[in-house]
């Protein structure tokens, strides 16, 4: 059998990753060719499960559909926002994530909530979890258009599933008594099972008023804030202090 066509095969049984290391020791003969063969086939392997990680990175990140390009590696913190540098690493860890823990994220407009929301859901995604990004206006129509359609529980399934569900702009509407039911529906199916990451302007103790059903209202907040890690951002809009130094 030919180079040519074992690449070839290799390719056909989506082995990409293996081909590629095969040509490179091909064509680095004096770099490869002293090692063991096992030693060589090990390399192909290596280099084929690395492959399939960054694959299933990219993957998880487009199907997260984050709002912003953010990364832990980028967090500022040089502006005082009340954040701290050990806190972030500690979350990009996962460990919260592994034992079913929420996370709220509070503060004035512009403090760089979102971004923060989005670097550890694009960490969580590298480390293999399951994310998706919604905004509540967005999260809530939808829903509301599966109800139509006919897919409602599918769809409350598949939120279900995701290891972390990222919410932002919560309270920013009123809600109707149908999106109370569909938010308690979500969070019951959650609880103490998956992850869910909230964004909020409003302080935690302002979400009771804006849910707005006192029987809801507890049920649901006492499923999200239970053991609930919690950022509360302070400071100036990290909008209006990069356009000054701009």
């Amino acid at each position: 059998m030919t180079t040519a066509i074992t690449l070839a095969r290799l390719r056909d049984l989506r082995l990409g990753g293996m081909a590629q290391a095969l040509e490179r020791q091909l064509e680095q003969v004096s770099t490869y060719d002293a090692l063991p063969f096992l030693e060589r086939v090990a390399l192909l392997v290596e280099q084929e499960c690395l492959e399939r990680e960054h694959r299933k990175q990219d993957r998880l990140v487009r199907q997260a559909r984050f709002k912003l390009r953010a990364t832990v590696q980028d967090i500022d913190y040089q502006h005082p926002r009340n954040i701290k540098q050990d806190q972030i690493a500690r979350l990009a860890q996962g460990e919260w994530i592994d034992r079913a823990r929420n996370l709220l994220i509070t503060g004035p407009c512009g403090t760089g909530k979102t971004y923060l929301a989005c670097a550890l859901g694009h960490n969580a995604c590298l480390h293999g979890y399951s994310v998706r990004y919604y905004r509540l206006s967005r999260l809530l129509l939808d829903l509301t258009q599966t109800k139509a359609d006919g897919s409602y529980h599918k769809q409350l399934k598949q939120l279900a599933r995701l290891q972390l569900l990222i919410i932002d702009d919560w309270g920013l509407e009123p809600l109707k008594p149908a999106h109370r039911k569909d938010l308690m529906e979500i969070m019951d199916d959650r609880h103490a099972q998956t992850s869910t990451l909230v964004i909020s302007q409003l302080q935690t103790d302002q979400w009771y008023v804006s849910i707005g059903d006192n029987t809801l209202a507890d049920a649901i907040l006492d499923r999200l804030m239970h053991n609930a890690h919690r950022l509360q951002l302070k400071g100036e809009s990290m909008r209006k202090i990069l356009g000054q130094l701009t």
